[in-house]
Order: C-alpha cells, then structure tokens, then sequence
C-alpha cells in the first residue's frame, strides 16, 4: 500500500468522522428546538471544531514521533 493511499484513507476517514459529529449535533439542536439556520450554524460550527481538533492532533503526533 502506498503512502499516498494511507493519507487518502486517513483523510476521508476524519471528513467522515467530522461529517457525522455535525449532522448528530444539528439534529440535537433541531430536537432542542433550534430554528433550521441555528441548527445548522452549530452543525458547521461542530464540523469545524472536529477539523481543528484533528489538525492539532496531527501536529502535535508529529512532534512528539519526529
């Protein structure tokens, strides 16, 4: 297996980790009784806290592995 195919992989699979974070918490707020543009400003807000989160993680493995 090549590199490039493992970075793709890992990639995808953090997108798709992020992507489901932000639906869960849209539908939470929805049930909350969030209105459909609140609901979705917390679900962009999630999906973009759990690619930072990923990113720092990433950072940081670099450090401490290089």
């Amino acid at each position: 297996m090549s590199r490039l195919t493992v970075v793709l992989f890992a990639v995808s699979l953090v997108v798709l980790v992020a992507l489901l974070a932000a639906a869960g918490a849209g539908k939470l707020a929805r049930l909350d009784g969030a209105t459909y543009p609140a609901a979705l400003l917390r679900a962009g807000a999630t999906f973009a806290a759990v690619l930072t989160l990923a990113a720092a993680l990433t950072g940081a493995l670099m450090q401490v592995l290089s």
